[in-house]
């Protein structure tokens, strides 16, 4: 898509910090990250976002490569962990909607990147969410 800041940049014609590129996908180093050496897997061919079309191979390959850029990240970088983000729409944060994949290093002690407060909604509200989502 040529107005898709991502095609763009695996087009070559926006800059990036490729640390990583295969048949599939690049990997960059995120512009704005959120911790030193956040990385972007940017598949090739364009995906709005988990939903369109993608099929398990490509998924898998994506998710495969997010593990070893994490894995790098430990490695190198020293990272304690790493968390594997990966956002659908806008009101999960997705800002660019060409399909990405966040792989965030973690260091002790450093900001919650990724987190929640748990609930407790109860066991009948849990049941009724469970009757509306099993197959």
């Amino acid at each position: 898509m040529s107005d898709c800041i991502f095609c763009r940049m695996i087009a070559g014609e926006i800059p990036s910090l490729r640390i990583h590129e295969d048949e599939d996908c690049i990997a960059v180093l995120d512009i704005g990250p959120a911790e030193k050496g956040h990385t972007l897997i940017i598949p090739k061919r364009h995906y709005e976002d988990v939903t369109d079309g993608l099929s398990a191979e490509v998924l898998g390959k994506l998710m495969k490569t997010a593990a070893v850029i994490g894995a790098r990240q430990k490695e190198r970088l020293h990272a304690d962990g790493f968390n594997i983000v990966q956002n659908n729409g806008e009101a999960a944060g997705q800002t660019v909607h060409h399909l990405h994949i966040h792989v965030i290093p973690r260091f002790q002690g450093g900001p919650v990147i990724a987190g929640w407060n748990p609930t407790d909604p109860g066991q009948e509200a849990l049941r009724e969410v469970y009757e509306l989502l099993k197959d």
